[in-house]
């Protein structure tokens, strides 16, 4: 059977030092893949990265290099990267030569068994514990939460059918949720154990706060992701809920007035609180039918890409 043709995503921020090193390891590990391309993101690097790569991108026919206008983030790299990969698979991996090339054939092998997304998991992991503890909490919780049953949502090495990376919106942080996104879209996602390696050149891009600013991801991804395409079941429900709710205090008021006797002026509070009840329903009710409207609405989005060098 034919080999299928592999695209090797691969964002990169300021790794002049790893680069050189990187690409000899990804043209030996691709020998038997002559169908085989690589796509290198430079996200607004200013270390001498832009211009090794663009000589790199006019000499060698198989290495594509995109180049943005400045820093936006790796899950806008791999959003880019998808967009112009044209292989039957497409590998991620990080620029810092920590996730190994030499696995691309057992993330292969074990996509053909039948997955639509094999993501790595480094068990043996070379980072300091201020990276791998919040990485557990961070696994465990994504793993509870989406149902996807993988212990490293976050590693960079990953392997993908075309399917898959064609269908699934990566922005903002959600290159972390990736293999939940395709969970949810009914792809088959496994993992298998991946040779980690520890960093060589540089330093991590990555902050503390990235263990806060993934939750938010999350949340986004467990709630909005459900209710993109219909913002009014997601409105809806708290409208409804709440103009009934109102409106019930307001019956109940106009009972005791005629039922029991007492009047309005005895009941103020309970009477606007039921007022206010419906209003917030109306607002609820309001912002689904705008929700609606903008789903239905294409947006425009900033072209990040200053400059494109050998045309995938």
């Amino acid at each position: 059977m034919a080999k299928k043709s592999i695209s090797i995503v691969i964002p990169a921020y300021n790794e002049i030092e790893s680069l050189p090193e990187l690409v000899n390891q990804i043209q030996a590990a691709l020998t038997d893949y002559p169908k085989s391309e690589i796509i290198f993101i430079d996200d607004g690097s200013t270390d001498g990265t832009v211009e090794y790569l663009t000589e790199l991108g006019e000499t060698t026919p198989n290495i594509h290099v995109i180049i943005f206008h400045r820093n936006y983030g790796k899950s806008a790299a791999l959003a880019e990267g998808f967009k112009h990969a044209t292989g039957d698979y497409i590998v991620t991996m990080d620029a810092d030569l920590q996730d190994d090339p030499a696995e691309i054939e057992n993330l292969v092998t074990k996509l053909e068994e039948g997955y639509d997304l094999v993501s790595g998991w480094k068990i043996d992991r070379k980072d300091p514990w201020t990276k791998t503890l919040p990485s557990k909490v961070f696994n465990f919780v994504t793993r509870l939460l989406t149902g996807v049953k993988i212990h490293d949502f976050n590693c960079g090495l990953k392997i993908y059918r075309s399917a898959v990376v064609k269908t699934i919106e990566v922005y903002g942080g959600r290159h972390r949720y990736i293999p939940a996104m395709a969970g949810q879209k009914k792809f088959k996602v496994t993992e298998i154990a991946v040779n980690h390696r520890a960093r060589e050149f540089g330093v991590t891009k990555y902050g503390g706060s990235r263990l806060f600013h993934g939750f938010f991801d999350l949340l986004s991804i467990l709630f909005l992701s459900r209710y993109t395409q219909q913002p009014m079941h997601l409105f809806g429900i708290f409208g409804l809920l709440s103009v009934l709710i109102g409106s019930f205090v307001e019956f109940y008021v106009v009972f005791l007035k005629y039922a029991m006797g007492s009047s309005f002026q005895q009941h103020v509070a309970l009477l606007l609180f039921g007022v206010m009840l419906i209003v917030v329903g109306i607002q609820f009710i309001t912002m689904g039918l705008l929700g609606e409207m903008i789903a239905q609405s294409s947006q425009g989005q900033e072209n990040r890409v200053r400059k494109i060098v050998n045309t995938p």
